[in-house]
């Protein structure tokens, strides 16, 4: 699985994780921002963006692929940064090979096993007939009927894409996403905890990490911070400076 990447800067490497549904792009401005002191790789995780898709859907799996990548790039270990899905993916990496990260941080998710979330917006996604589709507007249009909240769609409407024929199609492989997602709600889980710095950002205007979230945290990351944000689940989109910030503060190593 050769992951579809793009770099940015020099220096230290950190790698970036996008979320489910997500793709590298989501993270195009903080990449620049985060490329003044570091050597950023944001990656598209397997079956999201340019990278290939698979019927295999796992963390194991994801995370072996970024084993692969940090392979093919002769980088032995760098800061890990993953949101959402990517956070678990993070989690599951940095557990497997802890030698291989250096300061982890974890945005807006806990290592618990969470709920279907995501069903109304993977049926909304797949009620499209894409192949009737005369526009992007018209998309987004059939989008609306399912789900009408505009930052959702704009979110959304990233994954589409033409093939080479100028046909729509989804980035997203939706099919192995809806196959495999109690893989991707499950608890990651390790018999030994991650020994290095690590930070949970969450956000305060939702609800996916919880106070009793945090002796699970603790547990499996001794030496976690966290700290709240006010702002929903895509925290560096909607408070990019303040969330920034943050990370720069931490990857420095200062005080929290």
């Amino acid at each position: 699985m050769k992951l579809f990447f793009q770099e940015y800067g020099t220096g230290q490497p950190l790698v970036i994780l996008h979320g489910l549904l997500g793709s590298l792009d989501n993270w195009h401005t903080l990449s620049r921002t985060f490329a003044d002191s570091f050597r950023v790789l944001a990656v598209d995780l397997r079956n999201h963006g340019r990278s290939p898709h698979s019927d295999l859907f796992t963390y194991e799996a994801m995370a072996e692929d970024l084993t692969e990548l940090l392979d093919h790039l002769k980088i032995p270990s760098a800061h890990l940064l993953g949101h959402s899905m990517g956070g678990k993916t993070a989690m599951q990496f940095a557990l497997s090979n802890p030698s291989r990260v250096d300061r982890l941080i974890v945005v807006d998710i806990a290592p618990r096993e969470y709920p279907r979330l995501h069903d109304e917006i993977l049926d909304a996604l797949a009620s499209v007939n894409l192949n009737a589709a005369a526009s992007r507007q018209h998309v987004d249009d059939e989008l609306w009927k399912k789900n009408p909240d505009f930052p959702v769609r704009r979110f959304l409407m990233k994954n589409l894409t033409r093939d080479s024929a100028g046909a729509f199609l989804w980035k997203a492989n939706l099919q192995a996403i809806t196959n495999n997602y109690i893989e991707i709600a499950r608890e990651i889980t390790s018999t030994l905890p991650f020994p290095k710095p690590t930070l949970f950002v969450k956000a305060d205007q939702v609800s996916y990490v919880l106070d009793s979230d945090i002796p699970m945290i603790k547990k499996l990351f001794p030496k976690a911070q966290i700290v709240g944000v006010n702002a929903g689940h895509w925290i560096h989109a909607e408070a990019p400076t303040v969330f920034a910030d943050i990370v720069m503060s931490f990857l420095r190593g200062e005080p929290g």
